[in-house]
């Protein structure tokens, strides 16, 4: 064959085939935004030489706020040097539990700790676990632990509901062991809630000993329903984790996050099982995607946030077994980009446990002592 007919043969297949290059090319070419870290954030030295322990939750209000929930017992005792008596050094003192920040990286107010529930007359959880801000303002947080601790400390079996100043509102469950993934009462390590300001209901990830969803009108604390995994009864199987294969687990596997969009599905982390259901709010299940199906360690799929425009176009997941940021596209649930590694640096993750988007689509990292702020660079928006 002649180099002129070679030529015109390639010509022409290149042809027939461009319209389906450039439709399979096209989900490939969507706008996603990319970050870097912003330094800027938050404004350092925090205020009274505090210092923060293990960070349990963080969430953005409707005025663009980040709340941080953190462990003031576990603040390391080197760094305590201010709190004793008499002080070691100038450095430093537990900060409240609660810290409400401004967009600027400033702290608004601050409050919450053991000794908060004591003047009012609530548990304190024994290990803290997650935040969330609902519709009105008001602050729900809880604990993770399950057994009794080496310092005689009991089990979380609690949700807690505060006014943003502190005042307490709510409280389901209480301190205990699990009375089993089907009692109405009590809670087991409860990581996350949700609340639907269309139903005033809240949503509750009851994962860290139970394996359920469940449900409560979010002003009273009456129990609505409860849902396991693929919307069936939860059972208290002891099941093994994910093993990456084909065949998935009928049941969950530490249940870490559930997160509301704006159109009522919701979804919910099934963290050991490195995926991420999703269901109606009557529990119907809907669909699931597995990500990094043979992650071991603290599993591939932490906590989701919405995006903040009409659709919620995208989600931000945080991959802690890899130390990754992963951004979805919400409508399909595929991965659209991934990026972070471990490190101690700033920029880095060392143990990143929740990633959240802003108002304006900036994201925010908690690991144990901090809080990251990543912003926009390649102008998406909202």
């Amino acid at each position: 064959m002649r180099r002129s007919t070679i030529r015109s043969t390639l010509c022409w297949l290149a042809l027939m085939l461009a319209p389906l290059n450039v439709q399979a090319a096209a989900p490939a070419a969507e706008k996603v935004p990319e970050y870097a870290l912003d330094p800027t954030w938050p404004k350092l030295p925090l205020p009274n030489h505090w210092a923060l322990g293990l960070i349990n939750g963080i969430h953005v209000d409707a005025k663009n706020h980040l709340w941080l929930y953190h462990s003031p017992e576990l603040v390391p005792k080197y760094a305590l040097g201010a709190a004793q008596t008499p002080p070691t050094g100038k450095c430093c003192v537990a900060a409240p539990a609660i810290i409400e920040f401004d967009e600027a990286g400033n702290v608004v107010r601050a409050w919450g700790g053991p000794e908060d529930a004591k003047k009012q007359g609530y548990d304190w959880p024994s290990a803290g676990h997650g935040l969330y801000v609902d519709y009105k303002g008001n602050i729900w947080i809880g604990g993770s632990q399950t057994r009794v601790g080496a310092d005689g400390s009991q089990p979380d079996g609690l949700y807690l509901k505060f006014s943003p100043d502190g005042k307490f509102l709510l409280q389901i469950g209480g301190p205990g062991p699990s009375k089993g993934s089907l009692d109405t009462t009590q809670l087991s390590g409860a990581a996350a809630v949700d609340v639907d300001p269309v139903t005033n209901e809240v949503f509750i990830a009851d994962g860290y000993g139970n394996h359920r969803v469940i449900v409560f009108d979010a002003d009273t604390g009456k129990f609505k329903r409860q849902w396991g995994a693929y919307g069936k009864p939860p059972t208290d199987e002891k099941l093994p984790r994910y093993d990456g294969g084909p065949e998935l687990p009928k049941q969950f596997n530490l249940v870490h996050c559930i997160r509301s969009a704006k159109d009522g599905l919701l979804y919910v982390c099934d963290r050991l099982n490195n995926r991420l259901q999703v269901f109606k709010k009557d529990g119907t299940f809907v669909a699931e995607q597995v990500y990094e199906p043979m992650t071991k360690g603290s599993g591939s799929v932490g906590n989701v946030s919405m995006w903040p425009d009409a659709k919620n176009t995208f989600m931000v997941m945080n991959d802690p077994g890899n130390f990754e940021t992963v951004i979805l596209r919400r409508s399909d649930l595929k991965e659209l980009s991934r990026f972070g590694h471990y490190g101690t640096y700033a920029g880095e993750y060392q143990r990143n446990h929740q990633m959240e988007f802003d108002l304006k689509g900036n994201i925010f990292t908690s690991e144990d002592f901090r809080v990251q702020k990543l912003k926009i660079v390649n102008g998406v928006k909202p």
